[in-house]
Parts: structure tokens; C-alpha cells; sequence
């Protein structure tokens, strides 16, 4: 079947194994904030791409925060398994000379969730992005509000997103060429992502900033809501498409400098 709407939903069917824990959101507390209250200031930046992307949308973004004095790091998932993207970011974020804000986009920021516990990640950036709980699964909390996925399954383990309806569900704001050759490179995720449980979570402890896209049509406006609301992030609304780092990247950009001058 080519056609696969709210994927994420749907596989909370699938009998994958994964870490198991006695806490999860049920048995979630607010989240302590103040363990990131350094006030070194943080000189780095690790920007990490969504689900089937690739880093490359990042250049704007990347540009923006170099000319504002920051090194800059733009991290490429592997997608190979939740544990090697996790793993990816973990490396990037070790090589960092100081503290770094840590930014994911989409499915970027259930990576960052777990690979934010390294001691120099001193902030974290939602940007349209899951936001986890540990002991969570990604299908467990999208299936309080499904995601709008359009997929197409290459075998029984991996998916890309559907070609004919990628502008209008993932970028309807970005020329159709753009998406047109992001669709085309689109890079296969595996379905079993959705299943394996968060170890971590590093909202907890740091400050996190996030961006609720209003003219979302992959995670809703209502459910990045709910995760922000849950996990006090400071929030800020922008009109756009799931691609907000692409077709804004001016206002992507400053949330992330706000996140880097908390931690000053």
C-alpha cells in the first residue's frame, strides 16, 4: 500500500523490541529546569535535520548564526536506527569546544531529547519538533494527536515520503522545485524508530526553547502545543509549513540565538 496516512498512529500495531521502563508519561513530574543556569556563555551550535531529510536545509539558518560569531555544526542522521542518530548527534556534540545549543528539527528533536544529556549541551531548540518523555515511544505520544504522514513503504521496514502530495503536506511554502528535489532525495527511515522507548530526557534538566509551526500539516499545531505545554518550553508561534527553518529562516534563527543567550 503506497498511501499512508498518519503513519505514526498506525504503528503502535507493530511488535517491535525495544528498552523497556517502569516510568513513562503517565508517571511524568515537571521538569526541573535549573541544572543549566551556567552563566558561561555558549559558542556553539549542533543544527540536526528531521525524519528523511538531510542537513542541507540548514544552510540559511547556518549562515545567520555564523555571522553572528557562533560555530556551527550541522549534523547528518545516518537513519540507519534511532540508536545511530542518537549516536551522531552524541559525536558532534562531543567534538564542540564549549557549550552548545542543541537544535532539532521534526523528528531531529526526539534525537536531541536523548542526546542532550552530554554535559555541554546547555540549551535545547524544539523547531517544529517531537518532544519525548523517557520511557515514551515516538507512536505512543503521536497517537494522542496523528501525524499527518503521506508515505510510501520501499519494503517492510522502511518509508519515504509520497512524491505527489510532498509540497502540499511537508513544504507548501518553499518554491515546488525545492520540494520537488527534496522528495526525490528523500532518505528512507525505518519504521521501527517509532517504537523504541527514550531513555532520557534532557527537557528535564535545561532550558528548551520551541517554534509552533500554525501552518503545520505533519505535526499539528495542537500537538507541538500539548508537548511544549507539558515540558515548559518557551514557546513561539510562526506561520508556516513543517519546513519553518527553510522558508524562515531569519525567525528560526533568532529563537535560536535567544536559546544561545540564556546560557550566557
Amino acid at each position: 500500500m503506497s498511501m499512508m496516512r498518519n503513519l505514526a498512529a498506525a504503528l503502535l500495531v507493530l511488535s517491535v523490541a525495544g528498552p523497556a521502563y517502569a516510568e513513562g508519561s503517565a508517571n511524568a513530574q515537571a521538569p526541573n529546569k535549573g541544572v543549566a543556569s551556567a552563566t558561561a556563555p555558549a559558542s556553539n551550535v549542533v543544527l540536526v535535520h528531521g525524519g528523511t531529510t538531510d542537513g542541507s536545509g540548514w544552510k540559511d539558518v547556518f549562515q545567520i548564526l555564523r555571522a553572528k560569531g557562533l560555530t556551527v555544526t550541522v549534523v547528518q542522521l545516518p537513519h540507519t536506527s534511532l540508536q545511530d542518530d542518537i549516536a551522531a548527534v552524541k559525536l558532534a556534540v562531543s567534538s564542540q569546544s564549549g557549550l552548545t545549543v542543541l537544535v532539532g528539527h521534526s523528528y531531529g528533536g526526539a534525537v536531541i531529547t536523548e542526546a542532550g544529556m552530554a554535559p555541554n549541551v546547555k540549551a535545547l531548540v524544539y523547531v517544529a519538533a517531537l518532544q519525548p518523555d523517557k520511557g515514551e515511544t515516538l507512536a505512543e505520544i503521536s497517537s494522542r494527536f496523528p501525524m499527518g504522514i503521506d508515505s510510501k513503504m520501499l519494503d517492510d521496514k522502511r518509508f519515504i515520503p509520497n512524491r505527489a502530495s510532498y509540497h502540499d503536506m511537508i513544504g507548501a511554502d518553499l518554491p515546488v522545485d525545492v520540494t520537488d528535489f527534496m522528495a526525490a532525495s528523500a532518505k528512507p527511515m525505518r519504521v521501527d524508530t517509532f517504537q523504541m522507548r527514550f531513555e532520557n530526557a534532557a527537557w528535564r534538566d535545561k532550558p528548551s526553547f520551541g517554534i509552533v509551526t500554525t501552518e503545520d500539516k505533519v505535526l499539528s499545531p495542537e500537538f507541538l502545543r500539548w508537548m511544549y505545554d507539558r515540558t515548559s518550553t518557551k514557546v513561539k508561534e510562526i506561520k508556516s509549513s513543517h519546513m519553518v527553518y527553510m522558508s524562515h529562516p531569519q525567525e528560526t534563527a533568532d529563537v535560536i540565538l535567544e536559546a544561545v543567550n540564556s546560557a550566557r
